[in-house]
């Protein structure tokens, strides 16, 4: 019981000292950050997305091509 107090007041004065020393802007430098880097991640993906989709339709084209080209055994 006394360590779950403990608990409770050791997050009661941090975020009390998060909130002293300025907490709402840093979440906000953190808010800003994230949306820059998701914006970067999600042009990252269709980048990937695209290369993926090209790379299959080459492989899909020379698979193609290797079936046709393989002569059939006659029995």
């Amino acid at each position: 019981m006394v360590r779950f107090l403990l608990g409770v007041v050791a997050g009661i004065l941090i975020i009390l000292l998060f909130i002293y020393f300025g907490g709402g802007e840093a979440v906000k430098k953190v808010g800003e950050g994230l949306t820059e880097t998701g914006k970067r991640m999600e042009h990252l993906e269709e980048v990937i997305k695209k290369e993926r989709d090209e790379v299959g339709k080459d492989i899909k084209k020379k698979i193609l091509k290797e079936e046709k080209e393989v002569p059939k055994k006659g029995q």
